[in-house]
């Protein structure tokens, strides 16, 4: 299992490990055909990585590292171009397409920061779906409960399940409406979602561009502040001495808790009592315009209008390649005008500034992530009527943050050992810095009850 990224780093520095050794064992675990690995790869790029590996040991050892990542194995999502390679965005309908001729500008930050790239990791096709399920592919268990077989959570499947396994320290993902933090909850990781605009998308295949984000998981606060840092080209937030004390906390009411499962309600009435007694104010707070959201998108929302627009004439002409609950989705968009997209635009431009005022008074607000633990992936296979069900009731939540152009992470909340639970803490647009650091005092205080995260 991969330390986190401070942890890691310290030993590398300090000779006590090699980048070549640890990328030797990521490419082992994801090559394993007993394990998960090739479910939660697209696409294992061994030599290249034992290349930059290599280079990064030659900069450890004269004490002239690039970066906090530098030597470290992490995964990037198959929606991001890396020069050479072919970009199928977990779909067999771009496996003609032709290879991409230079990184995303994620990938390349990836790069100048030293850290070594294992491969591309397997998602719902075209990011559209909150379970992680890809039929052409493969689905990647949870950790959990492996024996049964439970959903990693999606669209980020691949990239949860490799840090999950061992396969990286982390896993860059996309967010359009919980892609990162949905599989992060369900697997036991923590996932962060920034402000869209901070990181930059080129040279990534979009599912909405009015909605996208890229973000970290990993398996601490720290490590995703450390991935922050690299892929906004901001400085990294400072999260290492702060107290929950005094901080204001609210606590949404509407709409979040509804179809909550016993282990996720007891483990975050747990989290919140923690939280509590660590000094945080929390306060219940209702918010009608939650309830706002269903009707706004009843058409859709901008991801069905944004993906017609870019797969409607793909589609209508090769629907048989096509994952059919992805198609279904994307044909909600068929109809759309520029009208609508404009009537849209201007109506969460609305419920954004309503919101937002509504809960300005506070540091930051939080709620449970998903409202149930990972589901066994075989009846979701199997039933379209479950499926659909299930994952309007996964991709809820997140949702909301994004439709509200915030920052947000979940951070697991239960007990080691336990199903994995998620507790999301969300802020407006722009407050990522703020709330990395809110995240880290949070993080702490879990930690000495939950166990997760002290060997991380």
């Amino acid at each position: 299992m991969m330390q986190s990224v401070a942890m890691l780093g310290a030993r590398l520095r300090r000779g006590a490990l090699t980048a070549t050794a640890l990328a030797q064992e990521a490419i082992a675990r994801a090559l394993d055909t007993d394990g998960e690995g090739p479910r939660a790869f697209m696409h294992v790029d061994a030599e290249a990585a034992l290349a930059m590996a290599a280079a990064a040991d030659t900069r450890l050892s004269a004490g002239t590292p690039r970066s906090a990542l530098d030597g470290l194995p992490v995964s990037v999502k198959d929606l991001f171009d890396v020069a050479g390679q072919v970009t199928r965005a977990g779909s067999v309908v771009l496996a003609g397409a032709p290879p991409a001729t230079a990184h995303a500008t994620v990938v390349q930050r990836l790069v100048d920061a030293g850290a070594v790239i294992i491969g591309r990791t397997g998602m719902t096709e075209f990011a559209y779906s909150g379970l992680g399920i890809n039929p052409h592919y493969g689905t990647p268990l949870n950790p959990w409960d492996r024996a049964q077989g439970r959903i990693p959570g999606g669209s980020s499947s691949g990239a949860a399940v490799s840090v999950s396994d061992g396969m990286a320290v982390a896993g860059i993902g996309s967010d359009t409406g919980g892609s990162v933090r949905i599989p992060a909850a369900l697997c036991g990781l923590t996932g962060w979602k920034p402000t869209a605009r901070r990181v930059p998308m080129r040279g990534m295949f979009p599912l909405s561009v009015h909605l996208d984000s890229i973000g970290p998981i990993a398996r601490t606060v720290q490590c995703c502040a450390a991935l922050d840092a690299v892929l906004s080209g901001q400085p990294p937030a400072d999260v290492s001495a702060t107290s929950l004390r005094g901080l204001r906390l609210a606590a949404p009411q509407t709409l979040v808790h509804e179809g909550i499962d016993a282990q996720v309600g007891q483990a975050l009435e747990r989290a919140l009592g923690l939280l509590s007694a660590a000094g945080a104010r929390i306060v219940p707070l209702a918010v009608p315009e939650f309830l706002e959201l269903s009707s706004i998108n009843a058409r859709g929302g901008f991801t069905a209008l944004e993906a017609w627009a870019a797969h409607g004439s793909r589609l209508q002409a090769a629907r048989d390649r096509y994952d059919p609950r992805v198609a279904v989705r994307i044909e909600k968009g068929r109809d759309a005008t520029l009208a609508d997209l404009l009537a849209l635009i201007a109506a969460r431009q609305d419920w954004i500034e309503r919101t937002g005022a509504r809960l300005s008074s506070f540091d930051a607000f939080l709620m449970p992530t998903v409202p149930r633990v990972a589901p066994l992936l075989a009846p979701l296979v199997e039933s379209d009527t479950l499926f659909s069900e299930t994952n309007l009731l996964m991709l809820r939540n997140p949702t909301l943050i994004n439709f509200l152009d915030g920052c947000a992470i979940s951070l697991p909340c239960h007990i080691q050992g336990e199903a994995p639970v998620g507790l999301m803490l969300a802020a407006p647009n722009g407050s990522d810095a703020r709330l990395l650091t809110i995240a880290q005092a949070v993080e702490s205080t879990l930690i000495g009850w939950t166990g997760i995260g002290v060997q991380a």
